[in-house]
């Protein structure tokens, strides 16, 4: 079996990491119907990419650097049988958005210039090059670095802010001086279009049938993460009282400081929301820290349908989070009607 860069896997992005999968010779087919565990690594890229806003694992060491980088195959094949333009948006923006935060690190760990770290990391010169920038990024003695206006234009998203806009940017010789940071910003918006580029995925024919098929379990219960967005309930003050048991049993978990799965937290955290709460007023009454409730709060307030509001029943019993029912329960199919019957 050939080895995989570390590299590869952790951004499967690169060319040399697509190389590497066609050195490897799996189709996703085959690694669905062998229940593979790359197939359920790509479907919890997509599930953190819906929910949290990022695609990293959240127990990095329970899969090997093969499982990690074919994940990426797959998860680009299963957003696209989601057949959802909005969450095929907000996955591109978690790969690169987790890409970014992983260059910092490894960038940050290279020292202040642009020098290469080592063969496990990816250095700013690696991801200058890999997008064939290298010769048009100098460092500067201030720590900022000097873009030469063209790749700045192409590199650069006016939607992203006035900021970006080269009207109002210093312009040197040709340059245009930028922090680290927004270097980092440039790259990161590299990567977004990088992913997204391809997708979806055309998935038809028998192969395509074929393909859908065997992955139908796992696109079946990620769709669970796109119902439309449901009403959010106004009826003044919240009545914690009538909280149902499922909420109330994570809310307590919560509190006691359990790192709850990404599937429950943002189950809790839409539930509040639905409840005309705001960032601080949920990160006070569940204790999860207030930054790991803002994504969250975002995507549930954009109206995409790219999120899940509040799961079902059904959908909570599934993930394990139906728990304590009473004679309410028996009689609502969603905790928001328990909630609204509670407090009629």
């Amino acid at each position: 079996m050939a080895e995989v860069d570390p590299r590869h896997a952790r951004y499967p992005f690169l060319s040399g990491a697509r190389e590497a999968v066609a050195v490897l010779s799996v189709a996703p087919t085959e690694l669905a119907r062998a229940d593979a565990p790359a197939v359920e690594r790509g479907a919890e890229r997509v599930e953190r990419a819906l929910m949290a806003g990022r695609v990293d694992a959240e127990s990095p060491d329970s899969w090997r650097p093969r499982d990690e980088l074919l994940s990426y195959p797959v998860a680009r094949v299963l957003v696209s049988l989601l057949d959802n333009d909005a969450a095929i948006r907000k996955y591109a923006v978690a790969e690169a958005t987790t890409a970014r935060e992983r260059l910092a690190a490894d960038a940050g760990a290279g020292g202040a210039g642009l020098r290469s770290v080592d063969d496990r990391t990816l250095s700013l010169a690696d991801a200058l090059q890999e997008f064939d920038v290298a010769d048009a990024v100098r460092a500067r003695d201030d720590g900022r670095f000097d873009v030469d206006v063209d790749v700045y234009l192409r590199l650069a998203d006016p939607s992203a802010g006035d900021d970006w806009r080269l009207v109002n940017r210093a312009l040197v010789d040709g340059q245009v001086p930028v922090e680290r940071d927004e270097l980092y910003d440039l790259l990161e918006e590299r990567v977004r279009a990088r992913v997204a580029d391809g997708l979806p995925i055309p998935v038809g024919g028998e192969a395509g049938e074929t393909l859908a098929d065997a992955l139908s379990p796992e696109v079946a219960r990620l769709s669970t993460l796109l119902t439309d967005r449901a009403p959010k309930i106004k009826t003044g003050p919240v009545d914690r009282p009538a909280f149902p048991p499922c909420v109330e049993a994570l809310q307590e978990r919560a509190r006691a400081g359990e790192d709850l799965p990404a599937r429950s937290r943002f189950a809790l955290v839409a539930f509040l929301v639905d409840l005309g709460m705001d960032e601080a007023e949920i990160a006070s009454e569940t204790g999860l820290d207030e930054a790991a409730v803002e994504f969250p709060v975002t995507v549930l307030a954009d109206g995409s349908g790219s999120q899940y509001p509040m799961p079902s029943c059904e959908t909570m019993d599934a993930q394990g989070d139906c728990v304590n029912t009473d004679e309410v329960c028996e009689r609502v199919a969603h905790p928001l009607a328990y909630y609204r019957e509670a407090t009629d």
